[in-house]
Order: C-alpha cells, then sequence, then structure tokens
C-alpha cells in the first residue's frame, strides 16, 4: 500500500484531532480493519471511505480516497462513532 497526503492538512488534522496522517496509515494494518464508503461525502467524480482500525489499542477513523494506485489520506481521528463501528463489526 502506498499512502500520500497534503501536508498542510496533516498538521491541521495533527492539531484539530490530535493525530498526524503518517500514524494513521497503520489502522490498513489491522488485520481486523473495516473499509467502507462515505456516502455522505462521494461525489460522481470521487468515491470517498472510511478505514476503521486499531493503533496501539485505540480505534482510529481514517477518512481517504483512491487516486492513481495510491491511498490518499484527508481526515483521521479517534472518533466514538468509528470505534463503535469497529466494536459492532468484530462481535459478528
Amino acid at each position: 500500500m502506498e499512502f500520500e497526503w497534503d501536508s498542510a492538512k496533516d498538521a491541521i488534522n495533527r492539531n484539530k484531532h490530535g493525530i498526524f496522517f503518517a500514524e494513521a496509515q497503520r489502522a490498513f494494518l489491522d488485520p481486523n480493519r473495516i473499509i467502507s464508503i462515505d456516502g455522505k461525502h462521494s461525489t460522481k467524480r470521487e468515491t470517498r471511505f472510511f478505514c476503521f482500525g486499531a493503533i496501539d489499542g485505540r480505534i482510529a477513523t481514517v477518512r481517504f480516497t483512491y487516486r492513481q494506485e495510491k491511498i490518499r489520506i484527508f481526515g483521521a481521528g479517534y472518533w466514538r462513532e468509528g470505534k463503535k463501528r469497529y466494536e459492532e463489526q468484530q462481535r459478528l
């Protein structure tokens, strides 16, 4: 997997949500990760996704899209809703 992101957006995300995108990409390494479509923010031109995955025992939500065979991260954080969806899926 190859990742990319905007460095300015990365700094803003770190200040706002407490996680750098370099750290957030580790959610994709979780063998129990969940990838789902973000229908609310997807457009006809670009489908957006969520990755819910564990990083050091905490569940991260990573917002991303695919661009030219790369995973482009544009948001990440440790949000309750992502943790809830991850835990519900693990119980199935």
